[in-house]
């Protein structure tokens, strides 16, 4: 998985939380899902918004694989974002390396479970009337892209700008995302012909 959908350690404030709230170890849950996680991360990095716990909790539910103990992100049927990064992953279960923090960032796995968890909490998808406005705003106007994006290309051009801007340009109606400053929750979108986010 750190190869192949860029996953990275430490792992971002928003990995750590939803796995706390998911109630799971990293190594439980599909590399489908992490791969959804990694997706909704560049694509709010790209709109200039943080990625929220109870935002992706909008798009997303929890399953549980079955009477195993791994568990997935499944996109909403009414609300997809993203496509599978794979339809089948084989050989993944039997495959992992021991991490351990280096003396210069002892803190590399503060605040993740370091084993599995019997129980992972079954999180079914968040309404819009559960959320707070910013969040609802957020989801909106994601929502308002009526596009599913392709999880493989989003990944493989993270750290590609001008491959990525294209794919966006391509994939999404213009958009321009304004701020009004100290108050990211504030934000609104505005669809602009011939203007893209470089």
């Amino acid at each position: 998985m750190f190869k192949r959908i860029s996953l990275r350690l430490p792992f971002t404030t928003f990995e750590r939380e939803l796995l706390t709230k998911v109630n799971v170890a990293p190594a439980q849950l599909h590399p489908n899902g992490w791969a959804f996680v990694r997706a909704f991360q560049i694509l709010c990095g790209y709109l200039g918004i943080p990625p929220l716990m109870d935002v992706f909790l909008h798009f997303f539910e929890v399953k549980k694989q079955g009477k195993s103990l791994w568990v997935s992100f499944s996109g909403v049927a009414s609300r997809i974002l993203f496509t599978l990064f794979k339809n089948s992953f084989k050989g993944w279960k039997g495959n992992f390396f021991r991490v351990c923090c280096a003396k210069h960032d002892p803190t590399t796995l503060d605040g993740l479970l370091l084993y599995w968890t019997e129980k992972p909490n079954p999180i079914k998808p968040k309404s819009l009337d559960e959320l707070a406005s910013a969040d609802r705003e957020v989801c909106v106007a994601l929502a308002g892209l009526k596009v599913v994006f392709h999880t493989p290309t989003l990944i493989s051009r993270e750290f590609k700008a001008n491959a990525l801007s294209a794919y966006f340009g391509r994939e999404s109606r213009p958009l321009l995302v304004f701020f009004i400053p100290d108050s990211w929750s504030c934000f609104f979108l505005i669809i602009v012909s011939n203007v893209y986010l470089l």
